[in-house]
């Protein structure tokens, strides 16, 4: 008898730990229209629920130069940023998201790719849609995954860092440069 209930506990705690393990997994996964509990469907005001957990600061800035008033950043209790999210209307609180920079390393695709990954990381696990050569980054699509990623110039050769001009192919980025900026954005 004493065996049949010990079996029977263990049996449960095993089941509500992995229950909380796919929990935990769901809430830091990436794909295409998903972002851990956010969903490309999710609108502005539904935020304070879906991360009821974290802190949500919604960034008010206005000057001549600079506009922020469509930034809003998630961050843990603890103070760890998470996300940065930009709705598709700014100050419309019944406007989806439409563009979401992964801060947190504990965010993955699928495939295990996060913000701390590298460009072999990226070309091993997709298909590479363009690579935009701009002032300071080249930038990488990944049309699969909605997403694109920033690698800094200078961890490109040195003849990009001046020329916005070069065409950048993807044999010319090292397999060791690290990503910078990821991005997923929803149409």
């Amino acid at each position: 008898m004493n065996h049949r209930i010990f079996l029977y506990i263990f049996t449960s705690l095993l089941i509500c730990s992995c229950q909380e393990n796919n929990q935990m997994q769901a809430a830091f996964e990436i794909s295409p229209n998903r972002i851990g509990l956010l969903t490309n469907e999710i609108k502005v005001y539904q935020l304070d629920s879906i991360f009821a957990k974290d802190s949500i600061v919604r960034n008010m800035t206005r000057t001549e130069y600079i506009n922020t008033a469509n930034e809003i950043e998630v961050f843990e209790k603890g103070g760890r940023k998470l996300l940065i999210l930009e709705a598709k209307h700014e100050n419309d609180s019944s406007s989806t998201i439409q563009t979401v920079q992964v801060i947190d390393s504990r965010y993955k695709t699928g495939t295990g790719l996060s913000s701390q990954s590298t460009f072999k990381d990226i070309k091993d696990q997709y298909t590479i849609s363009k690579i935009n050569n701009t002032l300071s980054t080249a930038v990488i699509f990944i049309d699969d995954l909605q997403a694109y990623f920033t690698i800094d110039k200078k961890d490109l050769p040195s003849e990009f860092r001046f020329n916005t001009d070069k065409k950048i192919d993807v044999s010319q980025i090292p397999d060791t440069a690290k990503i910078k900026q990821f991005w997923i954005h929803w149409n």
